[in-house]
């Protein structure tokens, strides 16, 4: 019979090797399982890949040299150019239409 305090026990983890925990995050982003299954197929607890997730991601981006902020710019300035070539096509619509009539 268990007692009061076993029923809260914390349950114990392997310790995961490197190359399972890379496996593990590259099975995740691929798609080809989830973090849920994830979890139950390696015995890790969700959190547990979840943090393995962030981490992989933060080291992908220091790896590509480049800062959120330095991201979000270069977004920014992506919007800019993407808008300017818009609102040029529009103006040839525009153009168009009062040549052609329609």
């Amino acid at each position: 019979m268990k007692t009061q305090n076993e029923h809260w026990r914390k349950k114990s983890y392997q310790k995961v090797t490197l190359e399972t925990k890379l496996l593990v995050v590259d099975q995740i982003l691929t798609g080809h399982i989830s973090n849920n299954q994830a979890s139950k197929k390696y015995d890790v607890p969700r959190t547990t890949i979840s943090y393995w997730l962030r981490k992989y991601s933060t080291l992908v981006q220091q790896n590509n040299g480049m800062s959120k902020n330095d991201e979000i710019k270069k977004l920014k300035e992506k919007i800019e150019e993407l808008e300017f070539q818009k609102d040029f096509q529009q103006d040839i619509i525009a153009d168009m239409e009062l040549i052609t009539g329609v």
